[in-house]
């Protein structure tokens, strides 16, 4: 008897972005399956944050399909997206600084399917993020880098999401809090929830990763296993800096 595969959670098909005449993805195809996490890498330009802005609906492909649990969400409002449980921490974390922490979590519940669920979400997102939950109260433009990117996560997690959309978690952070971050995406992984993740550093994204897609110059250039790209010698020199 031939294996049933199963149907990826996320699946994006004949994928293709212009921003005016310049064309940003050409053609893109993968899939997402349920409990993994794959990530995009490539250089700055190559198409990795025009397809989780696709994705989320905030620019529209001129062709292609993105299916989501079997349903095609392009044209889909971004607010919808989000209701229907996929939900993105944006490149540059996008947090409200003239709030407080509490505040801007408070934000990342209106879209909830289960809004008897608040405080529990909250609680898990202090138990994921400890410090968040001291500075609670506080503005959240008065945190550091690496706090701010964990509250962006958290504020996401808060409308209890299927599938996880992180664009650059570790921009601009500090050595020591880049690894605390990718601890805490494993962790939130394994609580769950599926993760799409666009990273710059290739090495630690496909270290965590179950299956790694490079781009270049808005299309494919690869895709497979993540251990299977580490061990790419191709791979590595072109952008693990071997």
């Amino acid at each position: 008897m031939t294996p049933v595969k199963n149907e990826p959670v996320l699946s994006i098909k004949d994928v293709s972005v212009f921003y005016g005449i310049i064309q940003g993805l050409h053609n893109v195809s993968f899939d997402v399956q349920k409990g993994e996490i794959v990530t995009l890498v490539g250089a700055n330009g190559a198409g990795k944050s025009t397809t989780l802005r696709a994705i989320s609906g905030l620019v529209k492909p001129k062709t292609g399909q993105i299916n989501f649990k079997g349903e095609n969400i392009v044209g889909v409002p971004a607010h919808d997206i989000v209701r229907k449980g996929l939900c993105q921490a944006p490149e540059g974390r996008g947090i409200f600084l003239n709030l407080s922490v509490a505040e801007n979590m408070d934000l990342g519940a209106w879209a909830a399917p289960d809004k008897g669920a608040y405080q529990a979400n909250m609680d898990k997102g202090f138990q994921l993020f400890p410090r968040l939950k001291e500075r609670r109260k506080q503005l959240a433009g008065t945190l550091s880098g690496g706090e701010q990117q964990m509250l962006a996560i958290a504020r996401a997690l808060m409308s209890q999401p299927e599938v996880l959309l992180l664009d650059e978690p570790s921009l601009g952070l500090a050595p020591q809090i880049i690894e605390k971050i990718f601890e805490i995406i494993t962790d939130i992984n394994k609580s769950g929830v599926t993760i799409l993740l666009v990273e710059q550093n290739a090495l630690q994204a496909l270290q965590i990763a179950h299956y790694g897609i490079v781009f270049e110059t808005g299309m494919i250039k690869t895709h497979g296993k993540a251990s299977e790209l580490l061990r790419s010698d191709e791979i590595r020199k072109a952008y693990l800096g071997d």
